[in-house]
């Protein structure tokens, strides 16, 4: 249902690369022979160039680089074309950035002025370790208190109660997974709502920068992402204040607040290290930057992501696509149909160009050979991120 999953692949043996060369030199003496075929017999969802790994950009004058994320990509919201990527498709562990997949899916269920009693079992199955809000048995939250308890404090206390209310967690990790698969982010697979540490829960940039692609469509979702303080329900007529945990929202840490910003979601977990998906408007142009596994400490992670949004201001009328935010299926999207990708990356799927709505193939004859065997080699960098937010989990 989910597709394969990402291989770990290793250099290959002398013997290997051998016949690997034998390999390509086969193809080349074919290469009328492949250069026939279809041009979308192997596609990735959003465009071929985001199936490869490496950066991926037409116009690199400018692009950071001092860049340590194992994967991010910077796309246009508005026409959707995604103006440079790095291992876009690498299915990585999300953390809370799946929150956002989270509020595309359950949002529109219930007014922001419906009560709710919380229960001991509502919050019973919270992990332990999570990042919390605050939510306590016995007290009434309205719809709006519990969505600003998931976007501000990525309260995962909160996702579950919203969760149970929706039916229960199992219900609404099968509404989720449906959801992404309508949004044709293939890479995803949840476990669980709030976005912690779960064994095969993943997600990648290219997924996260759809979420948030189709979550600003929402006036509610924009509002509760943009919301950088509020006050909480503490029982009776008490209440506390509750901060976003958007650093380029709010400006702590010493960053200072990014120009335009308005949203969307951060994360953090001790497998996934830091996630961010930031959006910000300047001059009548909305850009998307998702940024996954920088190197641990400090600010990276939004000190990456206001980089490469400084680079797609400064360079979006010029720097062309390579690739696209494809349509829901919902909405009239090409329905994906899984092949193989250059990385080994799942979620291949048939998908729209920039503008146009053509499709990229991998490269035929000796030239995709070498595409594949590049991929195939490729070796993925593991890290062991340290936690440098205290104890915010999920």
């Amino acid at each position: 249902m989910y597709g394969p999953r990402m291989r770990d692949f290793s250099p290959p043996s002398p013997r290997a690369a051998r016949m690997s060369r034998r390999a390509v030199l086969g193809l080349t003496a074919a290469a009328p022979l492949a250069l026939a075929a279809p041009a979308s017999a192997l596609t990735t969802v959003g465009g071929e160039r985001l199936g490869r790994s490496g950066v991926q950009v037409r116009q690199p004058a400018g692009l950071p680089k001092k860049l340590t994320a194992r994967s991010w990509i910077v796309a246009d919201h508005r026409t959707g074309e995604v103006l440079a990527a790095y291992n876009a498709h690498r299915r990585l562990a999300p953390a809370s950035t799946l929150k956002m997949l989270f509020a595309d899916t359950v949002l529109t269920k219930f007014e922001p002025t419906r009560r709710y009693k919380v229960t001991d079992a509502d919050i019973a199955d919270v992990p332990a370790g999570s990042s919390l809000v605050g939510v306590k048995p016995g007290i009434t939250y309205t719809v709006e208190q519990l969505w600003l308890g998931v976007f501000l404090r990525s309260g995962n206390d909160a996702v579950h109660v919203l969760s149970h209310m929706n039916g229960g967690i199992a219900k609404t990790v099968a509404e989720m997974q449906a959801r992404a698969e309508d949004l044709q982010a293939l890479d995803t697979h949840v476990v669980s709502p709030d976005g912690f540490d779960h064994k095969g829960q993943l997600s990648s940039a290219y997924d996260l920068t759809l979420f948030a692609h189709h979550g600003l469509q929402n006036a509610a979702f924009r509002g509760y992402c943009a919301t950088r303080t509020a006050d909480f329900p503490a029982g009776g007529r008490k209440t506390f204040q509750i901060q976003n945990t958007d650093r380029l929202l709010t400006g702590a840490w010493g960053l200072g607040t990014y120009k335009g910003i308005i949203g969307v979601k951060n994360g953090y977990t001790s497998n996934a290290g830091n996630t961010f998906t930031g959006a910000a408007t300047r001059g009548g142009r909305t850009l998307l930057a998702t940024v996954m596994h920088p190197e641990p400490g400090g600010n990276g992670v939004y000190e990456e992501t206001a980089a490469l949004l400084d680079w797609g201001f400064a360079h979006a009328g010029a720097a062309g696509s390579v690739g696209a935010l494809v349509t829901p299926l919902s909405a009239g999207g090409a329905k994906a149909s899984p092949s193989p990708t250059a990385t080994g990356a799942v979620s291949p799927a048939k998908a729209a160009g920039a503008g146009g709505g053509s499709s990229w193939g991998l490269v035929g004859g000796a030239g995709g050979a070498m595409a594949l065997l590049a991929g195939g080699a490729y070796t993925l960098r593991r890290r062991r991120a340290t936690n440098d937010q205290g104890r915010h989990r999920g």
